[in-house]
């Protein structure tokens, strides 16, 4: 019995029985990758909807395999059906593509029969996806912002805040600037890379004071946001 674990299914004749533990063991192979997706995300509110997803991805291609079995031309009217459907769902991260095919591959494996395997995988990718994420690999070692502050059209906005940026940052740089509200503000747009221990509060209070407590707005460098 668990020689046939790491047997492929395939060109056999499928029962009820060894159907439904395919697919069993394809929605508990999503489930341990969805927890992984979830602990490493819980302090960035991971998408609910994501980690659905990545339950549901392996049973379904773990299906879409069983429908094809060896059959060439099933295979294509598959394919001509699935191209069909335009996905319009936002692009996320990048880490995530990597979840999805995560996930793609384990219902394949499942799929194709290869359950071992497919248990395999989930618990040697989860593990080096949460030592990755635990051991920080590739983070970057200073905080890279984007900041927008609106000047009054009455002040000189050249070289007003360098000595608050000199301060608080590594480096800076004025990225943009453009006029706002009938000529009446100016926006100024800078990259900005903090010291390693900063105030967050202070750097905008002494921003304040010098803007005469206009709009500042401090923004992830990687965040996807629209410049307005």
């Amino acid at each position: 019995m668990f020689n046939t674990l790491f047997t492929s299914g395939i060109g056999q004749t499928l029962t009820v029985s060894k159907t439904l533990l395919i697919i069993l063991a394809a929605l508990v192979c999503g489930l341990v990758i969805s927890q992984v997706y979830i602990f490493i995300h819980r302090k960035a509110a991971g998408s609910q909807s994501f980690s659905i997803s990545l339950i549901m991805l392996p049973a379904i291609v773990a299906i879409i395999i069983l429908l094809i079995g060896d059959n060439i031309a099933r295979a294509f009217s598959l394919a001509g059906a699935f191209s069909l459907i335009r996905f319009r769902s936002a692009p996320g991260e990048p880490e995530d593509i990597s979840y999805i095919f995560f996930s793609l591959a384990v219902g394949l494996a499942c799929g194709m029969g290869y359950l071992g395997y497919a248990g395999i995988f989930t618990i040697i990718l989860g593990t080096v996806m949460l030592l990755l994420r635990k051991l920080k690999y590739a983070s970057p070692k200073h905080t890279t912002m984007i900041l927008k502050v609106s000047v009054p059209e009455n002040l000189n906005y050249e070289g007003l805040f360098d000595d608050i940026l000199d301060q608080y940052t590594n480096t800076w740089q004025m990225n943009r600037v453009k006029t706002s509200q009938f000529g009446t503000l100016f926006t100024l747009f800078y990259t900005v890379e903090f010291n390693k221990e900063y105030s967050q509060k202070a750097f905008l209070d002494q921003l304040r004071c010098r803007n005469g407590n206009l709009d500042i707005a401090l923004t992830r460098s990687d965040f996807d946001y629209k410049v307005s």
